[in-house]
């Protein structure tokens, strides 16, 4: 079967993507840019990568029509915290437009649980959504779904960020809300098996795992599974706003998207519409049962998608080639050159460049997590995002407040973008030249400074460049003899 997967390189869209190419179909993967999205190896066959904005109608009108079924995965609360709602609505309307005049029999729409009377402005949304694709002429299957628990998760990494960092937690009464977490593997499985099923034609479901908890639960649970222990202390004062701050600053959330789920984490979300049972009769993973494979996926290296690898969140155009090429005009440069001893594999250096970020870190750690944290005061990402849980990072993943643009193994580079806030662009481009017995390792620092500010900005940072380059280079070098 031919499928349409909006959202293809989304924390859902890319776990999906995967099974449906292990159930055998030939998937359109739609994203805002070819050059955002790299489809697996092993499964290019059955993969057609297609581009297209879902709020720009003109990038649509080339995407195939052939497809007898389409998943709608697009939420627009990442990319525009305050106005998402009336972006989900134009995104909704123009999907109905892409798909009318295909061979699509089946919509399949994955939602939040919408059963309180009162709903906030998030819940609110996708449950208008859910009503705009009902009126279309094409059936709709519609899961809805609470919390969901998965390595690289947005409630997984928030649960996880308050958790391991806060011995002592002051909390707001939301925590009393109730809610019916699910794993990542349920939620994938069923999005998999609606696929035309002709039982869940023109139907809705709340989907669940098998504990119903409030949200104090859920965090003295997570801190059973990793053995320590915390305590909550629920407070009447705590109001919306500085729930939102609180959020902020201890978790990797910014503080818009803070502010929506603050607002939705005073809903209950517990299933109700459970037919879905009678259709598609599975056990579904506890949540202690999904933390701990969550951990074990990390562990592993086994991290395929994360919320933090947003594109919608990146301040990149969706057209960024022009990035890729580092420009010199109206520039300032810093580079660090260093030579290769015969010794070292050029391999391993490539790998320890891999390894930079995250708990990781680079060189003088202190000097990057204040920069990280001058970042989060002004409003911006920080070293909020940390890194993925891979052995190689891959194009589009967001490294601490950097975007990785190109992962070129094979003339060894690696270039990153910088997302943090500063008064111009910046790039951070580590590479290996090889000439003759000659081997260097190169890191170059670019920087575009917007006006005066931008200059003054650079040239004060002048002596900390020249620590923590000369210094970073030494490490690559070192470590990389040592393997």
């Amino acid at each position: 079967m031919k499928i349409l997967l909006t959202g293809a390189n989304g924390y859902i869209g890319t776990r999906l993507l995967q099974r449906l190419v292990q159930d055998g179909h030939h998937v359109y993967a739609m994203v805002r840019s070819l050059k955002r999205f790299t489809p697996p190896p092993d499964a290019e066959k059955n993969i057609t990568v297609v581009e297209g904005d879902i709020l720009d109608p003109l990038t649509l009108k080339k995407i195939p029509k052939d497809f007898e079924t389409a998943y709608f995965l697009i939420h627009s609360m990442s990319q525009d915290a305050t106005n998402f709602d009336l972006k989900d609505r134009i995104a909704a309307e123009n999907f109905l437009d892409l798909i009318e005049d295909s061979h699509c029999k089946q919509i399949i729409y994955l939602s939040g649980i919408v059963n309180d009377e009162k709903l906030s402005k998030h819940l609110n949304s996708r449950f208008e959504v859910e009503k705009i694709l009902k009126k279309g002429p094409i059936p709709l299957t519609c899961l809805r779904a609470a919390i969901i628990i998965g390595a690289g998760s947005a409630s997984f990494e928030i649960i996880r960020d308050l958790v391991e960092k806060l011995p002592l937690m002051v909390a707001p009464r939301w925590l009393n809300s109730q809610c019916q977490p699910i794993s990542i593997v349920d939620v994938i499985d069923y999005l998999a098996r609606v696929l035309n099923n002709k039982d869940c034609i023109d139907q809705s479901f709340d989907i669940g795992g098998p504990d119903r908890l409030n949200y104090k639960d859920m965090l003295l649970r997570f801190a059973k599974v990793r053995e320590l222990k915390r305590y909550i202390l629920i407070v009447p004062v705590l109001t919306p706003k500085l729930s939102s701050m609180w959020l902020f600053f201890v978790t990797s959330t910014s503080f818009d998207l803070a502010k929506a789920l603050v607002d939705s984490l005073r809903n209950d979300a517990i299933c109700i519409h459970q037919n879905i049972e009678k259709i598609i009769p599975k056990k579904c993973l506890s949540y202690e049962e999904s933390i701990k494979r969550a951990f074990q996926k990390i562990e592993d290296h086994e991290v395929f998608s994360s919320w933090k690898d947003s594109w919608s969140g990146s301040n990149l155009p969706a057209k960024y080639n022009e990035y890729l090429k580092v420009p010199t005009h109206g520039c300032l440069f810093w580079e660090e050159i260093r030579t290769i001893d015969k010794e070292c594999n050029c391999q391993n250096v490539m790998n320890h460049i891999y390894n930079l970020g995250g708990e990781n870190g680079y060189f003088v750690n202190w000097a990057w997590k204040l920069r990280g944290l001058i970042d989060r005061l002004l409003g911006g990402v920080g070293l909020r995002r940390g890194k993925v849980a891979r052995k190689k990072p891959r194009q589009g993943d967001s490294l601490d407040f950097w975007r990785v643009l190109l992962v070129d193994d094979q003339n060894q580079r690696f270039l990153l973008y910088a997302e943090m806030i500063v008064p111009g662009e910046a790039w951070l481009e580590l590479k290996i030249n090889q000439a003759d017995n000659d081997r260097q390792l190169i890191i170059k620092a670019t920087f575009r400074p917007r006006g005066l500010w931008g200059r003054i900005y650079w040239y004060s940072l002048w002596p900390v460049h020249y620590i923590i380059f000369k210094g970073l280079a030494n490490r690559i070098i070192k470590e990389s003899k040592s393997c």
